[in-house]
């Protein structure tokens, strides 16, 4: 059991994911992305610091090393900054459901980045994933106009770029948390990442007189609520479970298993929000999965 400590991680990252997807879409088209973003991060981090004082004995990451802190700070401002509020903006554009398809784009960037700084290999079997992952997600998001005869985007061009972005921001994040951090403790890990997100937020938000959204935020209970589950769910289950999952395996291996979410949420959207899914849309979520798995073998 224990040789499979990294894939159990990994799977369970993607029902962690799948969950929050679902609940963050609701509060992010109630309160926004940017208060939704850094109120699940504060949270997250409030639990995280909390389990680190038992399990560690400290609170926060202080016997960090210096290159561990280097590291770890830029992997949270690609993951948590650049990754989730893009993520986050487009489930209020295209829904959850597309914006974690689009997102399983990001093992193949992690794989090309794990290629140019880290020298992981790709072969051509691998190559041939992505082209896959890619013949997945165009399925979806491109259809074809009968009396133009012409392949356009079926989804806001808009959600679309924002889900990109997401999906760059979270292989970037992946690909420094595997060089920053090494055999360090994930809790104190993913704590460091948060805690760049959080300098950054506090930061955008001051410039940005943004404080009302949070404050409107903080009064809706609903969404507030929601954002409290989302964040046990997706901040601070899902991501340790990932950082524990590249503790334990290879980069591909941990972005496979995780992309499964795109599988996972199609029947709780139909569940949930009574969203009516094609069945050219299943297929191509099952294609685009195959083609992340098929990327590393």
């Amino acid at each position: 059991m224990t040789t499979h400590i990294g894939e159990i991680a990994a799977l369970i990252t993607a029902v962690c994911w799948t969950i929050s997807a679902i609940i963050f879409e609701s509060a992010v088209k109630k309160v926004g992305a940017l208060s939704v973003n850094y109120l699940r991060l504060f949270i997250a981090l409030i639990f995280l610091s909390v389990t680190s004082y038992f399990s560690r004995g400290i609170a926060l990451p202080i016997d960090a090393a210096a290159q561990t802190w280097f590291w770890l700070l830029i992997s949270g401002l690609f993951g948590f900054v650049l990754g989730d509020l893009f993520l986050l903006q487009a489930y209020s554009e295209i829904g959850s459901r597309i914006a974690m398809l689009i997102m399983s784009a990001a093992p193949p960037v992690a794989a090309l980045f794990g290629f140019l700084i880290m020298g992981e290999r790709i072969s051509l079997l691998g190559l041939s994933g992505m082209s896959i992952i890619m013949l997945g997600i165009s399925m979806v998001i491109l259809s074809r106009n009968p009396e133009e005869k012409k392949i356009k985007f079926n989804r806001p061009l808009k959600g679309i770029f924002y889900a990109s972005l997401g999906a760059i921001g979270q292989a970037s994040g992946l690909i420094f948390s595997k060089l920053g951090m090494g055999s360090y403790n994930v809790l104190g890990a993913t704590q460091i990442r948060i805690i760049a997100a959080v300098i950054y937020f506090t930061i955008t938000i001051t410039a940005k007189k943004k404080w009302p959204e949070i404050e409107v935020a903080l009064k809706d209970k609903n969404s507030f609520s929601k954002i409290i589950i989302a964040a046990i769910f997706g901040t601070f289950f899902g991501v340790t479970l990932s950082l524990i999952a590249l503790q334990y395996t290879s980069t591909g291996i941990v972005s496979s298993l995780s992309s499964l979410t795109p599988i996972f949420i199609i029947p709780a959207v139909i569940l949930i929000f009574k969203e009516k899914v094609l069945p050219k849309e299943v297929f191509g979520a099952f294609i685009s999965t195959a083609g992340v798995i098929l990327l590393f073998l």
